[in-house]
């Protein structure tokens, strides 16, 4: 049981709370020791109530995870993990994490709460309604960064990182409806009301108009935020946001990229080449140029 509640709390998907960190990298406070500490702190709550949010989910998505080909598998779906004993477990979850998130900064608790807080609207309600689902969670990477900026003392974040935020998580949301579609073919409705508000030729122009915006987002921040060095370096970082979008995206069209987008990224080399060099480069640019 144990065991089945581990992986019903999703730690491969914890990767995505590795957005608290970018109030830290891109403020050059990196390499303080206070910052770090509390936003390694952050990430760790983000983990604990994101988890919550995963048991939560999978509670009320029960009977549609048993028709579905895949999801069926899942502790819950599959009676491996008694719902009673889950959602002990999410309540739990959610305590700690606010609690301790409270200690840290009362902002930080608060945005923790939001982010549970839409994340059941959206598993009860939202999860329905085309468009606005992918957009409930896009914000839940906004919270991220967010909720990594009110744990230190900011300088000179730039808004442009939020923006690109945004436009990238409902590149990746998109694209997630679009590899589930794929994958359950003429029975997509069937399985989640919100298909019937998506076709893939829909999804195939929200990802153009969402990732061609997320490459000029990020490409305008690279030579026009403010504390950026002089000498425009950080536009070397472009080639693997681009590349990066791209391999993605072959992967959706290519019929690779049912799961998870966390869990596409663990098991395909070219993108974890990328994001380690794209990682790389972005700290060579701010703390050594």
């Amino acid at each position: 049981m144990l065991k089945a509640l581990i992986k019903t709390m999703r730690p491969r998907q914890w990767t995505k709370n590795g957005f608290v960190f970018f109030g830290l990298i891109f403020d050059k406070q990196l390499f303080l020791l206070g910052p770090l500490l509390r936003t390694i702190e952050g990430f760790a709550l983000f983990c604990l109530i994101s988890s919550a949010v995963y048991l939560f989910n999978d509670i009320a998505d029960v009977e549609a995870d048993r028709n579905h080909p895949e999801k069926k598998f899942r502790p819950i779906a599959s009676g491996k993990l008694p719902i009673p004993v889950a959602l002990t477990a999410a309540l739990v979850l959610t305590f700690i994490a606010i609690s301790l998130g409270y200690l840290l900064s009362p902002i930080f608790a608060l945005l923790l709460t939001l982010y549970l807080l839409t994340n059941l609207l959206y598993s009860r309600w939202l999860k329905h309604i085309s468009i606005l689902d992918v957009l409930i969670v896009s914000s839940g990477f906004v919270l991220r960064v967010a909720g990594g900026v009110a744990l230190i003392t900011v300088e000179r974040f730039s808004p442009w990182l939020y923006m690109i935020t945004i436009l990238f998580s409902l590149y990746i949301g998109f694209g997630k409806r679009r590899a589930e579609m794929n994958l359950l073919a003429d029975g997509a409705s069937t399985h989640r009301k919100v298909f019937e508000g998506y076709t893939i030729p829909l999804l195939d122009q929200f990802i153009t108009i969402v990732s061609g915006m997320t490459i000029v987002a990020y490409s305008l921040y690279t030579f026009s935020a403010p504390n950026l060095p002089a000498n425009h370096t950080m536009m070397v970082t472009i080639p693997f946001v681009v590349y990066g979008i791209f391999r993605y995206l072959q992967l959706i069209q290519m019929g690779h990229a049912a799961g998870s987008p966390d869990e596409v990224a663990l098991k395909d080399r070219p993108l974890q080449i990328t994001v380690l060099l794209w990682g790389l480069a972005v700290i060579a640019v701010f703390y050594l140029s």
